[in-house]
């Protein structure tokens, strides 16, 4: 498995920007969608969080995608994945015919919150920025 280390961090950085940088230049384009949406949970500064969620999104994403402070990168997105959960997928608080749904959109952040830690835990990768920065 040593052999596949490297590769497998990076198709790990890979994927998980896949789902960050899609979701924040959504936001962007779709921005006072973003805001509203943020106010329809009662979070207070709904502007000003739709703009603290992309500039994570997409910065997080691209460090991801090159591995550069990819340790960093993915504590702030994990946090960022797992408060963002309890406040957008509370299956606790819906509807009893919306709660599956939600417990499985819950349920999928907690799990890509342990894929961020565990890039956190143990790095980018030789195929990264970060390696290259530290030979």
């Amino acid at each position: 498995m040593n052999a596949l280390q490297n590769p497998l961090a990076l198709i790990s950085r890979l994927l998980l920007a896949a789902l960050f940088l899609p979701a924040g230049i959504g936001k962007i384009t779709g921005f006072e969608g973003t805001v509203g949406y943020i106010a329809s949970v009662g979070l207070p500064m709904a502007t000003a969080g739709a703009v603290a969620a992309i500039v994570v999104e997409v910065l997080g994403g691209l460090a991801l995608l090159v591995g550069f402070g990819t340790r960093w990168a993915a504590l702030v997105l994990a946090l960022f994945t797992l408060t963002a959960s309890f406040f957008f997928h509370n299956y606790w608080a819906v509807p009893a015919e919306q709660q599956f749904m939600q417990q499985l959109l819950f349920m999928k952040n907690v799990g890509v919150t342990g894929g961020l830690l565990a890039l956190a835990a143990f790095g980018a990768g030789a195929f990264s920025l970060d390696a290259r920065r530290t030979n």
